[in-house]
């Protein structure tokens, strides 16, 4: 029998005529198809927030989290694991993507490896039961992924689906699927367009949800940021006056006292207590909000 085509690799009756329109129109097109692959996202809230909670718990338990993801899906899943550090100073180890091939496979389209089920089972090797396997492929059926999901579950690991294809053969491997039915692309089979948007969006939601519930922002700011460089320098003394509304002479002297690590200076600011308690209280307590719990008995 020969398999059904996914929803992603079918033509779009609403673009087949894309390449006689004007310009603004042919953009307007492809904007239009954009908007329906964030709509699409919604429905798989209940399964995406399982992911985040299941995801939390096992951090807790020291675990880590493991995109797999080839192609477009996979460059995704590499630019969402390598903004987790700047964004919110959690470990560079907490999140790992990996991409059939390497390094030189990432940066060359040209060096495909997705078919390579093999070398999915290889990467995911290390993983335990405290990890979390999250295979990303349009289509759900990307054989590099399938490889990473079987040997990831059968470790105890948590298993996750990220796809555009309702009908995905990867679904039943999973333990849970985030499924965004975005259907056929502007351009028939191209999924970096609104499948790329779609998954961008999951994953920007998942990391940054798991980062939230992890203790590592303040309300919505920021708070974890590495200041790596005097913008963000500057932006690392912004929020400690929206966080505190002290004036920006007492955030920036504190920001010094606590070694420029935001966190620190956060606390101290909230508590009044000296730079080494609050080191000390965050070191024992999930983020700044309970921390400043710890210290002062409020929920400030």
């Amino acid at each position: 029998m020969t398999p059904a085509v996914p929803p992603t690799e079918r033509r779009n009756p609403r673009t087949a005529d894309i390449d006689t329109l004007p310009t603004p129109d042919l953009l307007r097109r492809l904007h239009d198809e954009d908007a329906r692959a964030v709509t699409a996202v919604r429905p798989a809230t209940a399964e995406l927030a399982r992911a985040v909670d299941e995801t939390h718990l096992r951090l807790g338990r020291g675990g880590t989290v493991h995109y797999f993801g080839a192609g477009a899906s996979g460059r995704l899943a590499v630019l969402d694991a390598t903004e987790i550090t700047p964004t919110f100073g959690a470990p560079r180890d907490l999140f790992t993507a990996h991409f059939p091939g390497g390094p030189a496979a990432l940066a060359d389209s040209s060096v495909d490896r997705e078919d390579a089920d093999a070398l999915g089972a290889a990467d995911a090797a290390a993983l335990g039961e405290a990890d979390v396997a999250i295979g990303i492929t349009a289509s759900g059926s990307t054989p590099y992924v399938a490889g990473a999901l079987r040997v990831a579950r059968a470790a105890g690991a948590l298993t996750v689906l990220v796809t555009c294809n309702p009908q995905a053969p990867l679904l039943d491997p999973a333990g849970i699927g985030v499924v965004a039915a975005t259907g056929p692309e502007a351009l028939t089979g191209s999924t970096r367009l609104k499948a790329g948007t779609a998954t961008k969006v999951i994953l920007n939601s998942f990391s940054t949800a798991l980062m939230i519930k992890s203790g590592r922002t303040y309300g919505n700011l920021m708070v974890g940021l590495v200041a790596t460089n005097a913008k963000l320098r500057e932006r690392a003394v912004a929020l400690l006056v929206a966080a505190t509304n002290e004036d920006e002479a007492t955030c920036r002297a504190a920001l010094a006292e606590a070694d420029g690590r935001l966190p620190a200076a956060l606390v101290r600011l909230l508590t009044g207590c000296p730079p080494e308690q609050a080191h000390a209280a965050l070191a024992r307590h999930p983020g700044v909000r309970a921390a400043v719990a710890a210290l002062s008995g409020n929920t400030r």
